[in-house]
């Protein structure tokens, strides 16, 4: 029975425990991932089971989407173990593992979480990798009880298989709702830092501390350098059923393209969900826009054409439509980015502030 219930299990990869490089003991089961659900994704028909979008979008999306499509960014794995160790072994689609901005463990690497109370997360394991193929052992010693473990895929890089090692006679099952009622998934359709550039760890990444602080799932659509409002994305959410769109694309616009296509996508996602909340975010502040003229102006005039937009589509009747403005996401010090854009972990956790601050009432939590 207990190898019946072992053979459950979906997509995630992960690597050794606080970085450690231990082989993993020789007798163990394998689970392979994809016989789990896989959260974070939006539609099933895709082309892999760790893809974003659905097959269909090939050719329909910019080229560049679609292939940032492939990455793995917000997909992660609920389940339960009562195992004393964990390993993990994954094998990623490119060898690429880190960007000169962003670590190894946040492009390429798989983030290990355990439930420790009704809504309180901690962090675990990280699996470090060092090649394209994987095979690290997470933790091991744990005194044997039933846990619910969180397990987030690589944010810039995609996988082509992920699969925990578990002792013989441990067993792993999915995990059940993340809370009670029906929680849908948040929607969240942005850029580079919406996909989580340049979390230290998929984990870190605000779309899933938001999840993990508000027990609720996510789906994360964000495209390095391409979250742009095209239309073709706006038919591809409008096929979802959220509990709220949150639309934070403006880093990769100016104002121009921002009075251009923030109105026609609203209408898109309303004409398909009248009620569904739907919340317009400002770009970031550059951080050193205090002293670089041209970065201010980039602010000034991107967030003046969304409150704009977001003023025309309030006065024309449109309903559940909030505004999270540029100040609430970053600090005041500038110490919370990488290059003046890109949050750091410490910036992902402003972020994940401000949106938990905005979303916890339209949730009604």
């Amino acid at each position: 029975m207990f190898r019946f219930l072992v053979i459950l299990l979906l997509c995630g990869g992960l690597h050794a425990p606080r970085g450690s490089a231990a082989e993993p003991p020789a007798e163990l089961r394998w689970i392979d991932l994809t016989q789990l659900p896989v959260e974070g994704r939006g539609w099933t028909n895709t082309r892999s089971c760790f893809d974003r979008l659905p097959a269909s979008a090939q050719g329909q999306v910019p080229e560049s989407v679609w292939n940032l499509s492939q990455q793995s960014a917000g997909l992660l794995v609920r389940f339960r173990s009562d195992s004393p160790s964990l390993s993990v072994r994954w094998t990623l689609t490119s060898s690429e593992l880190a960007m000169r901005h962003m670590p190894a463990t946040g492009v390429s690497g798989i983030d290990l979480y355990v439930r420790t109370g009704p809504t309180t997360w901690r962090w675990l394991a990280i699996g470090q990798p060092n090649s394209v193929t994987n095979e690290v052992r997470l933790f091991s010693g744990l005194p044997p009880e039933n846990r619910e473990y969180l397990l987030y895929l690589p944010l810039y890089n995609g996988v082509r298989s992920v699969a925990l090692g578990i002792p013989p006679n441990s067993r792993l099952e999915p995990a059940g709702p993340w809370g009670p009622g029906d929680r849908k998934p948040i929607v969240f359709y942005g850029t580079s830092i919406t996909q989580g550039g340049c979390a230290s760890r998929p984990g870190m990444a605000h779309v899933a501390q938001v999840g993990r602080r508000l027990n609720y799932p996510t789906i994360n659509l964000g495209f390095s350098g391409s979250g742009r409002m095209e239309p073709a994305l706006g038919e591809l959410l409008a096929q979802l059923d959220p509990s709220v769109y949150v639309l934070d694309c403006l880093p990769n616009l100016n104002a121009a393209l921002v009075t251009e296509r923030t109105e026609p996508l609203v209408r898109q996602l309303r004409a398909a969900h009248p009620e569904t909340p739907i919340v317009l975010v400002e770009d970031r502040n550059y951080t050193d826009a205090f002293l670089m003229a041209g970065r201010q102006q980039t602010n000034r005039d991107n967030h003046a054409a969304l409150r704009a937009a977001y003023e025309r589509l309030r006065a024309d009747g449109v309903k559940h439509l909030y505004y999270l403005p540029a100040d609430r996401l970053l600090g005041s010090d500038g110490d919370d980015t990488v290059d003046g854009s890109h949050p750091t972990d410490l910036g992902f956790r402003h972020h994940a502030d401000a949106f938990v601050e905005v979303l916890s009432p339209l949730l009604k939590l």
